[in-house]
């Protein structure tokens, strides 16, 4: 069922409730497991809503809870229209949109449009038809090259690791961008647009508020698929170069999410965010034209070294990427599929200390910001068993690289001993380390020095505090590894210290620090709040 359309309230609604709000993303089989299987269910972030309330998060992005065999936990989706048993069911996913909404807080999803599971349907029925199929049209099936076709149509890579082409019996080549199993749909059918245009609706008439939408910048592919570039990968960090790698940000992606704008557009009250890394500025921007997406984004802060130049020129570059279009910039420093910032940040004490600060810096610029569950609690990677590893990237680099496990270890609640109240079970998923007895929800809850107490304080801050409007920043003089901004219109400023001694911070009252101050001057690896 659509929402009706106000007309005032469409016009009184600006900004959106996006447009400033702090999400957070439920990695779902590691928030909460309510049926102590092990593994996070919908049931059990239903549990724990009490908790994102007192945190004072806006919405939730969940990731996907569909049906999939989990190769990739749910990224390699067998029906987008239905909740895995792993998960619970429709019922508790109603459940869920039901009481989030009561108590106020919106509900985001994953859409996966790049690739399916090689057990949806479709991708079943594509291996059986043959060659010249209509089935295989919804995918890219190519004939390979070398002089029998024993040899990839290209010189693509996998994200995971190895050949981006697989073999199927007939001698046909198949694309995926990420694992075998998750083969990449054909966007020039279609079909493949009036499935996820179904499927949109199918939960967005179940109240859903948005989506996230995967590898927002991969679905198109370029006419002929021409080589990567030699070189293609090398320095590229985490974001991708169109001019070098054409797996991925081809302009015909963009009449996708013209598409999905539309489709978005007859509920009046939603949005779309896309994962997109992309390295030009410019070329990120087009996704955020007035007919495509609401949000994208941006990962220069996670691509950042913790150095007050590097953050700042992330931050730069970052405003400017959405100053030409009426979106507003959207920040976040970790999620599922990179490193911790804790650990990114050197780890320990220091990555403590570093992550806390770069938090009050987030949380201090405009527009809008996603947590990843646990950062409020300090949380950092976990050095796993080999044993323990689940990753398709650990399988793929046959064991060299450990893939994304670390970041996804289920969070700790309450307890002494591990799993921690994450599930009534003897057994969590992935093995939750000992020494986070210190940091769970529990032990930090009523200590006001916890991370948790400073996540609190600053979320509620940066909503109810007036010194927070405004989204153009002024910068000032700053010793060399520091730097502050004020919020240009409501005089906030925010400071902070890269380098190795205490400095005087600029006039005015403090708000929050991230660390004690230091005879009244800011210490290293810390940041402050000042009006």
């Amino acid at each position: 069922m659509r929402r009706p359309v106000d007309l005032q309230t469409e016009i009184t609604q600006t900004p959106a409730w996006w447009h400033d709000a702090v999400f957070y993303q439920v990695y779902v089989r590691s928030f909460a497991d309510g049926n102590g299987d092990g593994v996070g269910d919908l049931d059990g972030i239903t549990s724990r809503l009490g908790y994102l309330e007192l945190l004072g998060v806006q919405a939730l992005w969940l990731t996907p809870f569909y049906r999939s065999p989990m190769v990739d936990h749910g990224y390699d989706v067998a029906d987008p229209r239905d909740v895995d048993p792993l998960f619970g069911d429709l019922d508790a996913f109603d459940r869920l949109v039901t009481e989030s909404h009561r108590r106020g807080i919106k509900i985001t999803i994953d859409l996966v449009p790049n690739h399916t599971s090689d057990q949806h349907e479709w991708f079943r029925a594509a291996v059986l038809a043959g060659p010249d199929s209509p089935e295989r049209e919804r995918y890219h099936f190519l004939d390979g090259s070398g002089e029998h076709g024993e040899l990839p149509p290209n010189n693509w890579t996998s994200i995971f690791g190895g050949p981006a082409w697989s073999r199927v019996a007939d001698g046909q080549w198949y694309l995926h961008l990420f694992a075998p199993q998750q083969p990449d749909l054909n966007w020039a059918n279609p079909e493949v647009a009036a499935d996820l245009a179904r499927t949109m609706r199918f939960w967005l008439d179940r109240g859903v508020d948005g989506f996230r939408l995967d590898v927002a910048h991969g679905m198109a592919k370029p006419d002929g698929f021409p080589d990567m570039a030699p070189g293609a990968l090398e320095g590229a960090g985490v974001l991708h170069d169109n001019a070098l790698d054409p797996r991925f940000d081809n302009d015909g992606v963009h009449d996708i999410h013209r598409m999905i704008r539309k489709v978005l557009d007859e509920y009046p009250g939603t949005m779309a965010v896309g994962e997109i890394w992309v390295k030009d500025s410019e070329r990120f921007t087009r996704y955020l034209r007035a007919d495509e997406l609401h949000l994208g984004f941006n990962f220069q802060l996670v691509d950042a070294d913790f150095n007050a130049e590097s953050v700042r020129a992330a931050i730069e570059s970052s405003l400017a990427a959405v100053a030409t279009v009426d979106s507003p910039p959207t920040w976040t420093l970790s999620n599922h599929d990179v490193v911790r910032h804790v650990t990114r940040y050197g780890g320990g004490e220091l990555g403590w200390r570093r992550a806390r600060a770069m938090a009050l810096v987030e949380l201090a610029l405009p527009g809008v910001v996603y947590l990843y569950n646990g950062e409020e609690l300090g949380l950092g990677d976990v050095e796993l068993p080999d044993w323990a590893r689940q990753d398709p990237i650990w399988e793929r680099s046959g064991h060299t690289e450990l893939g994304r496990d670390g970041s996804r270890v289920p969070i700790p609640w309450e307890g002494t001993e591990a799993p921690f109240g994450f599930t009534t079970g003897t057994a969590s998923w992935l093995p939750i380390p000992a020494e986070w007895a210190t940091l769970t929800v529990e032990a930090q809850l009523e200590d006001p020095d916890s991370t948790l107490s400073l996540y609190r304080e600053a979320v509620e801050l940066r909503k109810t505090h007036p010194a927070f409007a405004g989204m153009e920043l002024e910068w000032y003089g700053a010793p060399e590894g520091c730097f502050a901004f004020r919020r240009k219109g409501s005089g906030l400023v925010c400071a902070l210290n890269t380098g190795p001694r205490p400095v005087p911070l600029p006039a005015g009252q403090i708000l929050l620090s991230s660390m004690p101050l230091s005879d009244g001057q800011l210490p290293p690896d810390a940041a402050a709040w000042l009006l």
